[in-house]
């Protein structure tokens, strides 16, 4: 599967947030920046611990705190910015919403894995389920969950030293 592409946008990320928080009366401080820039740096999947770790690797003895962190995330996922995919381990896993096309997720039970993917057939087939019942779709959200091929093969087995004799 192709890995996927930005996509242009008029706004950066960066922009949109502060568009955003001024909407609520709010600033972009330097923290919330960090984080903006941070999360926009590279597309993966992420939860807030590992943005908390990823923050003080790259910040050094600047710190940003963990609780900003965990409201800055809940404000960009109410700007558009960020979505909720999954849940790994009692944590939510967030993905890029903007500047990104819109795709769907499989995700494996076992190993934890997200593999992204776009089918325009499936596109179009929610289209006409939608139009069918007069519906007016807005977006979708698919994520279909199983096991992935690293789950499915079979496991090796060390044979301890008795069985060896």
């Amino acid at each position: 599967m192709s890995e996927l592409k930005s996509v242009n946008v008029a706004v950066s990320p960066l922009e949109k947030f502060r568009e955003y928080l001024a909407t609520k009366g709010q600033r972009l401080t330097p923290e919330r920046k960090a984080i903006v820039e941070e999360v926009f740096s590279e597309h993966e999947h992420f939860d807030a611990e590992q943005l908390v770790q990823r923050l003080t690797q790259n910040r050094g003895n600047r710190r940003v705190s963990r609780s900003t962190v965990y409201r800055t995330l809940t404000a960009m996922e109410e700007a558009g910015m960020l979505r909720k995919v999954a849940r790994q381990d009692d944590r939510d896993v967030y993905e890029h919403d903007y500047g990104y096309p819109r795709h769907d997720h499989l995700i494996c039970r076992e190993t934890g894995k997200l593999i992204e993917f776009q089918c325009p057939e499936l596109e179009s087939i929610l289209a006409k389920v939608a139009a069918e019942h007069g519906f007016l779709m807005e977006g979708h959200r698919l994520e279909v969950y199983g096991r992935s091929a690293e789950a499915c093969r079979p496991r090796v087995r060390k044979h301890s030293k008795l069985e060896r004799i």
